[in-house]
């Protein structure tokens, strides 16, 4: 472990050569005299409070002398005006400092450096996110700066019970990770195993944030599993409200989304629009919810297995019946269809702006009547696949989006084999994945079913009346 010396001129060649001084042009210097003493600061350009060090270097080009700071704590209690500062001995801390964004000065005759933390990253405005609009209620949202975060949750819960604990994510990294909790409410056992996961991870590299960290924090054995087993919210008022129940914030520096622990299936039932409505239009919403989930999973098969039964044209379902001609199988007309609404989400994702309306455009067309004309798809093919991918929306996880779509491409392959069968085969596989699915806390995925927990279950399909005693 290297610590500074005490001798400037060792000292600085030291920082200049970790730094990168004079081969990375944003990595600026300035050399100063303050009371008779060299000293020379250190910031990453983009990085630092122009005004702070501004003011703080006009203090010390007016000291007659600092001879009276025999130690670098004396120089800062003395002459720094700034409230966020420390001494530093070691030299890969005081250097993962600069480039976390804190100004270091190091000072003539001091075995430690001084870390100011005055940064002012790039950050864009607290707008409301994409996903997860309301009509009503707040239309802020978190950013990339985990600062700016912490302080939209302390903007919401004005009491000293909320603990916002800072963490770095292992020593190659150094990410900031703060874990947000009530002191009187949270659970500790759930608290204890969080933040023993964290002191396990060693990833390289954060890069994809919050993602990185939540699949360090799974179990990799169940890697085949698709269902999300973290919750994420970009809005500050949902992470608020999840925090006064209880819950666990796990905020990762340059990710705009918090992760809410513990997480349960039931939880993406709902949505920051129930509680601005009344209890009534909120708790229907929710139960929209639900049965739009369990309509997306199975209406394809079932409808596939409908119109297989020669019968079903002279039945009561017979309007369920394809009565135009077709001559690609209807199996892979549903498969083919499945893959081309993923293909055109993934095109929208990469089209500018300016062709949008080009886009949607030709993407209606090649699904619409060119499709027909062409014999590859049916008119009700291209009405269930448009409602399955309508409803795909209703529901605010992106990601179980997905995994009940792969899921439905199962019961859907299952049926076209076996027949009714495979779709009860495939149901009990569902089931089985998600009484075995181990989310992160954990916990029990399918809580309150299983354990069951009637107070729960009602609590999370039917919306209560705000009151005090629910809040």
């Amino acid at each position: 472990m290297e610590c500074l010396t005490g001798h400037f001129a060792q000292d600085t060649g030291t920082l200049d050569l970790l730094l990168g001084v004079g081969r990375c042009f944003d990595l600026i210097t300035r050399d100063l005299v303050a009371g008779g003493r060299r000293c020379r600061l250190y910031v990453v350009d983009g990085y630092g409070d122009d005004a702070v060090i501004e003011r703080i270097v006009s203090v010390l080009l007016t000291r007659q002398s600092t001879a009276d700071a025999l130690t670098a704590q004396d120089f800062i209690d003395r002459y720094i005006t700034f409230s966020e500062v420390n001494a530093e001995r070691e030299v890969q801390k005081a250097v993962t400092a600069v480039f976390l964004g804190k100004t270091l000065l190091l000072a003539e005759g001091y075995d430690a450096c001084i870390l100011i933390d005055a940064k002012s990253y790039p950050s864009r405005g607290v707008e409301e996110p994409s996903s997860g609009k309301v009509l009503r209620g707040a239309h802020d949202g978190f950013i990339e700066s985990v600062v700016q975060n912490a302080a939209l949750l302390r903007r919401r819960i004005r009491t000293p019970q909320l603990t916002l604990e800072g963490h770095k994510i292992s020593e190659n990294s150094r990410a900031d990770v703060v874990l947000c909790y009530l002191e009187d409410k949270v659970d500790r056992a759930l608290l204890a195993r969080v933040r023993a996961k964290l002191a396990a991870i060693d990833a390289s590299s954060v890069s994809m944030s919050q993602e990185t960290i939540a699949e360090s924090m799974m179990d990799r054995r169940q890697w085949y599993d698709p269902f999300p087993r973290v919750r994420y919210t970009e809005r500050p008022d949902t992470a608020t409200a999840s925090v006064m129940e209880g819950s666990l914030l796990v905020l990762v520096d340059n990710s705009p989304a918090a992760m809410i622990l513990p997480t349960c299936f039931f939880d993406f039932v709902q949505e920051a629009n129930d509680f601005y409505f009344p209890p009534l239009i909120g708790s229907y919403l929710r139960l929209l919810r639900v049965v739009v989930f369990l309509l997306t999973l199975f209406i394809t098969p079932v409808w596939y297995l409908l119109v297989q039964d020669p019968d079903l044209p002279n039945g009561a379902l017979s309007f369920l019946a394809v009565t135009s001609e077709y001559e690609m199988p209807l199996l892979a007309q549903l498969l083919l269809t499945e893959f081309i609404v993923d293909l055109l989400k993934l095109a929208s994702l990469n089209t500018p702006s300016v062709f949008s309306n080009s886009f949607s455009m030709i993407g209606a067309l090649v699904l619409g009547d060119f499709a027909v004309q062409a014999h590859w798809l049916v008119p009700e093919v291209l009405a269930y696949m448009a409602f399955v991918a309508i409803a795909n929306f209703a529901q605010p996880s992106y990601e179980l989006g997905y995994a009940f779509k792969l899921l439905r491409l199962v019961l859907l392959v299952g049926a076209a084999a076996i027949g009714w069968a495979g779709l009860v085969l495939g149901t009990i596989l569902i089931v089985a994945l998600l009484v075995t699915t181990k989310p992160i806390d954990g916990g029990h995925y399918l809580y309150p079913i299983y354990p069951f927990n009637w107070r729960a279950l009602r609590t999370l399909l039917l919306r209560r009346p705000i009151s005090p005693e629910n809040t």
